[in-house]
């Protein structure tokens, strides 16, 4: 077709190509956001296999200070040292790739947080293909360093090169292509035209691989010699009492000593559903205010930890305390010292003149309340806030606050765990992702998966592949992604939305990391 002479339409028609052009390379905000969401996914990932690494380290430097185990451990000992400091050399020249590239894409401070131009697609490509660092890419030269990693890791021992680095999770094979270059060169293949955040993500995949790679020479090192031990490097004293409130001639028990605490024991310590924080000591510290029920009353204590046999315990304890009887009118919000929205938060009213006498009403949170028996009523709140109770009987008035909080949130957990190590074969029969609710104050409250995306790297995974899923069933892709999960593969569960009491969705501030044995 003849190009238009009038000037004006010719350069109407070059502004339409240049246009087309742009809009032909820009980078959809979704798959930006998948990649930071796989980005962060991995780096959680990372943290949970260097914990796990640190754990094996400390155990074989106990064996190797132990007179039974001492002869192993010097053998096996500085081999998992060396597999260390080869990861950590590594990942650390990765890390560098990181910052190199981020500069090549404009990289700025704003508010003290970094920013960048996360679809640049020429500064892979300028850094990886077209750069050069002693005659070759520096894709290339990223590719022969995990070669070096790889082999360094396989001249440790016969028996390692033999038992561990077939099933090594690092994958260094060209991704299969239509390209023809692409075919030939791992660091065009991976780099060419990628924009930034992927590029990094891919960074970060090949660090997850190279700890995943560590923790299986570590492991196997260990199992050389025997099981992770816990040391117990923690000590705390603590004494307690059987009741707050005593009467005269009541008997007083105080209960005294130390614990020991293993900062490698992990313990999770929750009281009534609600977690909370632990010291460097191991212990928790909770307080609250005395509800208006008279009586005793129970606080429910649940502490999870970690065995020295690797198993996880659990003990639950009640706290009693007593909360004595005032006179004249007394509300009781029976369950806890709050409504939750969206639930049937029951209220008991004690006291006063008569039962028929008394009003109650309920003001703020878009609460509702209504009458559910003698003395006993239902309010209903729709909002978070504050409500403001106003009973009186004709003679007295008492007004409370009341905190209007959203149910707390449930735990995502695929075969009664919330991420960590599960053997592949265990894993790939999983039906899906739950919503757990634990411990919670009210019977019955249940959260329904509304959708997530699953994310696969590692073994058996050259390249991550993610599927969003709809609804808490492993079905369709996700099934078929499942199917090819193996030991070394690492699996992140993600970007989790649940269906919540009384209407409406939230998402989960929670991510699941699996890894595969």
């Amino acid at each position: 077709m003849a190009l238009p002479k009038e000037p004006r339409q010719k350069m109407i028609n070059i502004m339409y190509l240049v246009l087309t052009a742009l809009l032909a390379l820009n980078v959809s905000s979704e798959i930006l956001n998948a990649f930071k969401t796989i980005d962060q996914s991995l780096t959680n990932a990372n943290g949970i296999i260097e914990k796990k690494n640190e754990d094996i380290y400390k155990s074989l430097t106990n064996k190797l200070n132990d007179p039974k185990t001492k002869e192993q451990a010097a053998i096996w000992q500085p081999k998992a040292e060396k597999a260390h400091a080869l990861a950590d050399d590594l990942v650390k020249q990765l890390n560098d790739l990181k910052a190199e590239l981020k500069k090549e894409s404009g990289l700025k401070l704003v508010d003290g947080k970094e920013k960048f131009n996360e679809d640049n697609l020429e500064a892979a490509t300028r850094l990886f293909v077209d750069s050069k660092n002693g005659g070759v890419t520096r894709g290339q030269d990223l590719y022969n360093k995990l070669i070096k990693f790889k082999q360094d890791l396989t001249d440790l021992d016969p028996k390692i090169a033999e038992k561990v680095i077939p099933n090594l999770s690092l994958d260094l094979s060209i991704p299969t292509s239509n390209n023809e270059v692409a075919n030939k060169d791992w660091g065009y293949a991976y780099f060419n035209m990628t924009p930034t955040i992927a590029a990094i993500t891919i960074l970060t995949k090949f660090q997850n691989d190279i700890r995943n790679s560590e923790a299986q020479v570590a492991a196997f090192c260990h199992q050389q010699i025997g099981e992770v031990e816990l040391v117990y490097d923690q000590f705390n004293a603590f004494a307690a009492s059987n009741s707050q409130y005593l009467m005269s001639g009541e008997e007083l028990v105080i209960t005294a000593g130390v614990g020991a605490f293993s900062s490698a024991a992990k313990p999770t310590i929750s009281i009534d559903g609600n977690v909370v924080p632990v010291t460097a000591d191991g212990s928790a510290v909770y307080k609250t205010v005395a509800g208006s029920t008279p009586g005793e009353n129970t606080k429910r204590v649940k502490i999870s930890f970690l065995k020295p046999n690797g198993e996880t315990a659990v003990v639950e304890k009640d706290v009693k305390y007593t909360v004595g009887t005032p006179s004249g009118l007394v509300v009781s919000t029976d369950k806890t010292r709050v409504f939750y929205k969206g639930l049937d938060n029951p209220l008991s009213i004690t006291g006063g003149g008569g039962a028929e006498k008394v009003n109650v009403t309920v003001e703020g949170a878009g609460s509702t309340v209504r009458k559910a028996g003698a003395g006993q009523y239902i309010v209903n709140c729709t909002q978070t806030g504050q409500a403001v109770v106003t009973v009186s009987d004709g003679k007295t008035t008492q007004k409370i606050n009341i905190p209007v909080k959203r149910v707390p949130d449930p735990i995502a957990i695929i075969g009664g765990k919330a991420g960590g190590n599960m053997q592949a074969s265990v894993f790939r029969v999983q039906s899906g992702v739950i919503a757990d609710l634990r411990d919670f104050v009210f019977d019955g409250v249940k959260f329904n998966v509304v959708s997530f995306i699953l994310v696969a790297t590692g073994k058996g995974f050259p390249e991550p592949e993610s599927v969003e899923v709809n609804g808490p069933a492993f079905s369709g892709t996700a099934k078929n992604l499942l199917r090819n999960c193996q030991p070394g593969t690492t699996v992140i569960i993600g970007d989790i939305k649940v269906s919540e009491p009384g209407g409406g969705t939230r998402k989960l501030d929670q991510t699941i990391t699996f890894i595969l044995e």
